[in-house]
């Protein structure tokens, strides 16, 4: 749950730090005091569009921090979906903007805006105006429906899931229509032609490398014999200026005076050596000119086979391994031609079978929905008098959409009659603002057992409504509390009264400067603040008594909701 909020140079607020305790959260102010900032605040760290206006020009970095205590398992295990691991049951959110740009941090962690809302859905929910309108779209009363049969639903609407993924995939398998049979053999006899000469050409793992190689050495086989012969003339013995008969001459001198000095021997010894090497090399490369020829007629067959080789590998692929695989899959596709009837009788088989069992579990889905609509419209019925819609008839219309999806075949239409006498008409025809607020507690208040989000936010919940519907609605807020963490912002005294903690939100204006400050109020002060939500700026005494009145038939009624 949300166990404190920090708040830096936003709007009117310069700094707060508020702690949040279990129960009902209530905030009540003076209009016009920024309690919506409180709100904002909370969705701007959750990821929230940040808007020029809330951050306070001239004061530079804004800051919105938020403390949750998680306590939850199953909280805890969502949470380790996006790698967040709650160290000592504790997750940190902030944002800080400056200058319209803005980085959003998970226990000192960089994060995406995206990232972080999907993360808060784990934590809380804020239920606003904009929340409330979700209930008047046919989708969103379908997931209502859905949630209220709980795993029974989940199981079977995985099972439909499933049949239509299914479905789905012979569908697109059977394409737009059936193939011309004139099409099909056209492209089947290009097919033939394709594999016909990629095999032909028997093509080897390695041979382009090797028929290339050859071609470079026959090409080029009278430059190489020149060259070959030349250095052989010139490392030899026949040429008076070749490289052996220099080195034999210079031999003969160093021999006939290598007597008279051992280092003359030594440099006789090494030429000695020299001779033989470069012997030995004139020996070698004479063997090689020896087995180098020329024949047109190999040239003319390897020229033949590159020009073959690199013509399929400009059709077909840039390697021989592409050719090939290029070949497998073609006479893949000509045997899928061939195969065609059969292939597509096969798939309207498989085609009606899937259709059928996608049916069979769509029609189920429905029949169970049905019997959930009607628990649940009983349920609606119960929490609508409850907040004082005394003659409101609500039922559920169901309709088919006229094809299949992967959530069956069913849509739903919420209708309401509000008085006595009127035809039920759907709910976006008929509610208020107000009206909503007061249904979508109602809702909110039939999950309160089963819902895992610790932390619930009611912003406007109060709008449109007074007296003894506002009585209601602060004992729905209670019965939600008892099971939650609320917080939840009000004008109305009868809202207030009900608070477990309360917190007052006042604005100081000192110059030309005015800031937003929100404290926890004691009993006295919270009884003081509901005597001004009573009668105005003047608080008398009959307005404080009734205040403190209404404070202990509150409590009360909390203390029913424990025993």
């Amino acid at each position: 749950m949300l166990r404190n909020l920090h708040i830096k140079n936003l709007a009117l607020i310069r700094e707060v730090d508020v702690d949040f305790t279990d129960g009902l959260n209530i905030l009540t102010g003076e209009t016009g005091a920024g309690k919506s900032i409180i709100v904002d605040s909370i969705g701007l760290a959750l990821g929230g569009r940040v808007q020029r206006d809330l951050t306070r020009g001239g004061t530079g970095v804004s800051l919105v921090e938020l403390v949750f205590e998680i306590q939850n398992d199953e909280t805890i295990e969502a949470l380790r979906r996006f790698e967040i691991e709650a160290d000592d049951g504790v997750v940190v959110i902030s944002r800080k903007m400056k200058d319209g740009r803005s980085k959003s941090r998970i226990n000192g962690e960089t994060r995406t805006s995206q990232e972080v809302r999907a993360i808060a859905g784990c934590l809380l929910d804020i239920h606003g105006q904009s929340e409330h309108q979700k209930l008047l779209k046919p989708e969103s009363q379908l997931d209502l429906i859905d949630s209220f049969g709980k795993e029974e639903v989940a199981e079977l609407k995985a099972r439909v899931a499933a049949d239509y993924k299914v479905y789905a995939g012979i569908k697109k398998a059977l394409g737009g229509g059936e193939m011309p049979e004139e099409e099909r053999l056209r492209k089947a006899s290009f097919l033939k032609y394709e594999i016909a000469e990629i095999r032909e050409a028997d093509l080897q793992d390695g041979e382009d490398e090797e028929v290339e190689k050859r071609y470079r050495k026959l090409a080029n086989a009278r430059k190489i014999a020149e060259s070959i012969e030349t250095v052989h003339t010139a490392t030899g013995y026949e040429e008076g200026d070749s490289a052996g008969e220099v080195i034999g001459r210079a031999l003969k001198k160093l021999e006939s005076v290598s007597e008279y000095d051992e280092q003359i021997g030594r440099f006789y010894n090494a030429l000695c050596e020299i001779d033989s090497l470069l012997n030995d090399f004139n020996r070698g490369i004479a063997d090689y000119a020896g087995d180098l020829s020329f024949e047109a007629e190999s040239f003319a067959e390897t020229e033949e086979r590159l020009n073959t080789i690199n013509k399929l590998k400009a059709k077909y692929g840039r390697t021989i391994d592409e050719i090939l695989a290029k070949c497998d899959e073609k006479e893949r596709e000509l045997k899928k031609l061939e195969d065609y009837e059969a292939d597509r009788e096969r798939l309207l088989r498989e085609y009606a079978a899937a259709r059928e069992r996608l049916a069979a579990s769509s029609a189920s889905l429905t029949k169970l929905r049905k019997q959930y609509a009607e628990i649940f419209t009983g349920a609606v019925t119960t929490q609508l008098k409850d907040l004082n819609f005394v003659r409101a008839d609500f039922h559920i219309e169901f309709r088919e959409t006229g094809s299949f999806t992967a959530n069956g075949c069913d849509a739903v239409e919420f209708c309401i009659a509000t008085n006595p006498g009127e035809e039920a008409r759907p709910l976006r025809q008929v509610v208020s603002g107000g009206e909503l607020s007061r249904i979508m507690l109602g809702i909110r208040a039939m999950f309160a057992d089963t819902d895992a989000t610790d932390t619930i936010i009611f912003d406007e919940i109060d709008a449109g409504i007074s007296g003894r519907t506002a009585q209601k609605a602060a004992e729905k807020l209670a019965s939600v509390a008892k099971h939650h963490q609320v917080l939840c912002i009000t004008h109305l005294p009868q809202i207030a009264a009900m608070a477990d903690t309360h917190y007052g939100i006042t604005k100081d204006v000192s110059g030309s400067a005015a800031i937003t400050n929100i404290e926890p109020l004691s009993y006295e002060e919270s009884v003081d603040e509901l005597a001004r939500l009573i009668g105005g700026a003047e608080i008398t005494a009959n307005t404080r008594s009734s205040a403190g009145e209404m404070k202990a038939m509150c409590d009360e009624f909390k203390r029913s909701l424990r025993s």
